[in-house]
């Protein structure tokens, strides 16, 4: 697998699942049509979940029917939380990755995915398999990755164990999750190395959140420990709503990008219609 070529995820679906007002699916579309221009490897622009669960979601397909791919190389990803979920996204072929979010905190995975760790492994091998027949790559996030508020035991060999058994079963890319925010430069240069080292045939990434003032520590670390997968979002918007936490944001992709120029990283953006995209965004997040 080419680990060269550094592989930016930009996460406005996450930036945006959270928000009180439904964004209108025009509106949702122009964002996202706009930020497939810039030239990310990936964009993660929605989920097939249900609408009860995440209002905000609830007409991915309908923002994916508006979005024009005729003149990009970025790949889309949705994130799925059960079988139902993953059989939906499938049918639609614009559609190349399909992301889970696997906890290894017993008590997150019930409250994110209403179901347990046993039966989310489960889930896992039904994504892979729908995946495989539909010409689809799965993405499973290893959430709460660094840990957890809930007091559900967490060390770096659990985080191993769970890589382990998801890569095992067929799974090429793994995202680490934070998804509250307790990672530290110190926890991710712990764990990344060791993960990238041992399993060096899989594409090993990071989904960081943080408050602003940590981010760009949390950036430079995964860049030392040698990650080349970074999920990000346009200004840090964003978070996730099932574990609430209003300081807790994405790690803001300028930042990603500015510190990726400094290390001078090809990254191959087109910053015009970045900046489009930071202006457009103010309508959106307000």
């Amino acid at each position: 697998m080419n680990q060269n070529k550094f592989k930016l995820i930009e996460c406005p679906r996450d930036a945006m699942q959270g928000l009180h007002d439904f964004v209108p699916t025009e509106l949702k579309s122009e964002y996202l049509n706009l930020l497939l221009q810039v030239g990310f490897d990936t964009l993660d622009f929605g989920s097939f979940v249900s609408p009860k669960a995440i209002p905000q979601m609830a007409d991915t397909a309908n923002v994916l029917a508006n979005l024009d791919l005729s003149n990009t190389t970025t790949k889309l990803l949705a994130i799925v939380a059960n079988l139902r979920g993953a059989e939906d996204a499938v049918k639609h072929e614009q559609i190349s990755y399909l992301g889970f979010p696997f906890s290894i905190s017993e008590t997150f995975q019930q409250r994110n995915t209403n179901s347990s760790i046993a039966q989310s492994l489960i889930t896992v091998e039904e994504m892979l398999s729908l995946c495989q027949k539909n010409n689809k790559k799965a993405v499973v996030y290893l959430s709460m990755g660094f840990g957890n508020p809930y007091g559900d035991e967490w060390n770096y060999e659990i985080v191993e164990k769970w890589a382990d058994v998801l890569i095992t079963k067929g799974v090429e890319i793994l995202s680490l999750a934070d998804t509250v925010g307790i990672s530290t430069p110190e926890k991710i240069e712990g764990i990344l190395p060791q993960l990238i080292s041992r399993f060096s045939k899989t594409e090993i990434g990071v989904h960081l959140h943080s408050t602003p003032t940590e981010r760009f520590e949390k950036i430079k670390a995964a860049y030392k420990a040698g990650v080349k997968r970074i999920d990000s979002a346009l200004k840090g918007f964003g978070g996730c709503p099932m574990a609430a936490d209003d300081l807790t944001g994405n790690i803001a992709t300028e930042d990603v990008i500015g510190f990726l120029n400094s290390k001078n990283e090809n990254l191959n953006l087109d910053m015009d219609k970045w900046n489009e995209a930071m202006i457009l965004s103010g309508k959106i997040f307000g």
